[in-house]
């Protein structure tokens, strides 16, 4: 019998969100045990590799790592398999870029670029509170981070505006209705929008509906819900598509758009 963890991944049994082409090869970088779970992640070899196309090989991406090149979160990582996650900075000084880890529309993990106040800064949902030794109040957020004596004000579910050079909060957003969010799980993954309603459900679980730009309305889980800003106004940029999904129709709409307008030029 085998004993301890497994060390490999299949192709086929990588997260669908990775978009690792089938016929790549035969296994995929398993991420290493880190602050993200292993299926809400994007390891460092996918991201430099598949995503920024910084490196064609997992030993290119080993060879940039291993000059030292590559932040997360303000540290240097070097480990191929790290597993970044959602909210969180990457950034490479040697060419000046930032970019935050965040869901498309279509629920998948897109490196946004962001600029340099913004790198300073990230957004993490609290999970837990509790107290800890000697009494001690403390939060631990969705990255795995425990925070000490934070604000009496702060309850689970709400989000904080981390200083990543510091690891204090600087600011924190309560999750209530009419705040901004992001789903970051469930069919509706990736999709931004207003909490407009919140629904209890004593032994199960419990429901929020938003309303994103256009006007329509989605429900999912309470701990799918991650709050992004206060009212209309997000506190970290959104990518292309600012959170609005799209039919199959007008996806279709906006191609034909496009090339109608390639055409006429």
């Amino acid at each position: 019998m085998p004993r301890g963890p497994k060390k490999h991944l299949k192709r086929l049994n990588a997260p669908s969100h990775w978009m690792l082409d089938k016929l790549g090869g035969v296994f995929a970088p398993k991420p290493s045990p880190g602050p993200h779970k292993q299926r809400e992640c994007l390891p460092l070899t996918v991201l430099l590799r598949n995503r920024l196309k910084y490196a064609l090989t997992g030993r290119e991406v080993k060879a940039i790592l291993m000059q030292r090149l590559v932040k997360v979160d303000g540290k240097i990582r070097t480990d191929p398999t790290y597993p970044a996650g959602f909210m969180d900075v990457i950034e490479i000084e040697k060419t000046n870029e930032a970019f935050r880890l965040v869901y498309d529309p279509k629920g998948r993990f897109v490196p946004h670029r962001i600029t340099k106040e913004e790198a300073s800064y990230k957004l993490c949902k609290v999970k837990r509170q509790q107290f800890g030794k000697a009494g001690v109040p403390y939060i631990a957020t969705h990255d795995g981070r425990t925070i000490r004596y934070p604000d009496p004000d702060i309850k689970v579910n709400d989000t904080i505006m981390l200083d990543i050079e510091t690891g204090k909060p600087k600011e924190f957003i309560k999750f209530e209705l009419g705040n901004m969010c992001m789903v970051t799980g469930g069919a509706n993954n990736g999709r931004v929008g207003i909490m407009t309603k919140r629904e209890k459900h004593k032994g199960a679980f419990d429901i929020i509906e938003l309303k994103d730009a256009t006007g329509n309305t989605f429900v999912t889980r309470q701990t799918n819900v991650f709050v992004i800003g206060h009212k209309n106004t997000p506190l970290v940029s959104l990518p292309k598509g600012k959170g609005v999904r799209l039919t199959i129709l007008e996806e279709q709409a906006k191609i034909y758009k496009g090339e109608k307008k390639v055409l006429d030029a």
